[in-house]
């Protein structure tokens, strides 16, 4: 097949040229480079969830039980009343379906860097410009440099990861304040993305309804991803109502399968025994933060989520080190020069964070 013939040509540029998602392989090894959930549904509540999905008439396309989930996570994550709530397959998808709501003239995309590498790749993906504003050396919101690049560059969307992926850390309420105004002045939109809600001390949410005319251009993103359902695939976006109107128009009809949505509305109905588990992961990242501590060499950062960037001498080593000990995390070290040297490590169950510690201690 010749190059004129071959459908490749058909294909962009610039998705030739990417490098797709990598998930690696974790077969064998104790599994702490994804920002998961280490505790499987205890035995009971597997079989009653088994139980559940058996009936459920899969012949069928999505229904009612689709707008079942949406009014219990309604209640769950106290959206106001006068607000929308969209689902997606996954908080990606509704990242993507951001970026081609806003898929205008000149229309551009800001995040902070380090960040979630999906907010770029919507943008590419869409054909907008991505605006990138370095973070400072210690994680935080470079202020300043945000609201310059906001004034000058006017984004549609403007994201903050709240707390940030793959930093861990919250930031500064009254920075985030004076974005979000920056942002309404010409009619911005800034979407606060809370993956890591339930292991966070603080939620947007809150500020939105002790505020919501200051929060009018203001989207909350959150996954069911962290809570425990990384396996279903469901992410929801709430905002006004005018706003979540026109984006759920460009949801593909049925994108929530029926399968995941009953397993949602389980899980919401068994809320107390994803709370307890989050309780537990949120003491062991204290250990774990009070541990790390104590190796000399190692750096560890502010962590309001389920993982912990470190900081070490050779982040390769390290890496590999831990890899032939049996224990899987993520190299970042690469994503970004704040980065340099970094590793991101996921809490896990007490059992692994002490193997992972006692991996650590040797390198």
């Amino acid at each position: 097949m010749t190059a004129s013939s071959s459908p490749l040509k058909f294909i962009r540029q610039d998705v030739q040229s990417m490098h797709a998602y990598a998930v690696q392989d974790s077969a064998g090894f104790i599994k702490l480079d994804a920002m998961e959930n280490p505790f499987a549904l205890p035995a009971a509540l597997q079989a009653k969830l088994g139980e559940r999905l058996g009936r459920v008439a899969i012949n069928r396309y999505p229904g009612k039980r689709v707008d079942d989930l949406k009014a219990a996570l309604r209640a769950y994550a106290q959206v106001p009343a006068d607000y929308g709530l969209m689902l997606g397959n996954g908080s990606d998808e509704l990242i993507s379906l951001l970026a081609m709501a806003c898929d205008v003239s000149n229309a551009k995309i800001l995040a902070p860097l380090p960040g979630f590498v999906m907010y770029a790749m919507s943008a590419q993906l869409q054909g907008l410009q991505f605006i990138g504003v370095d973070l400072t050396a210690d994680f935080a919101l470079d202020t300043p440099a945000m609201l310059a690049a906001i004034n000058q560059e006017k984004p549609a969307i403007t994201y903050l990861a709240y707390p940030n992926n793959p930093t861990a850390n919250l930031w500064d309420a009254a920075a985030i304040r004076q974005i979000i105004a920056a942002c309404a002045a010409y009619g911005g939109m800034v979407v606060m993305d809370e993956a890591y809600q339930p292991f966070s001390s603080l939620s947007w949410m809150d500020e939105i309804k002790a505020a919501p005319e200051k929060n009018a251009n203001v989207l909350l993103m959150r996954t069911l991803s962290k809570f425990g359902l990384a396996g279903v695939r469901l992410g929801y976006m709430a905002g006004p109502q005018a706003l979540i109107n026109e984006i759920d128009k460009l949801r593909p009809p049925y994108n929530i399968s029926v399968l995941n949505a009953e397993c949602a509305l389980f899980a919401l109905e068994n809320s107390e025994e994803f709370k307890q588990q989050a309780g537990m992961i949120t003491a062991q990242r204290a250990m774990l933060l009070e541990a790390l501590a104590k190796i000399p060499k190692l750096k560890a950062y502010p962590s309001d989520a389920n993982m912990i960037t470190v900081r070490t001498p050779d982040a390769d080593a390290a890496f590999a080190h831990l890899k032939a000990q049996g224990i899987l995390v993520k190299n970042i070290s690469k994503m970004h020069p704040l980065l340099k040297n970094c590793l991101r490590l996921t809490v896990g169950t007490p059992d692994e964070n002490a193997k992972m510690l006692a991996a650590l201690s040797g390198i």
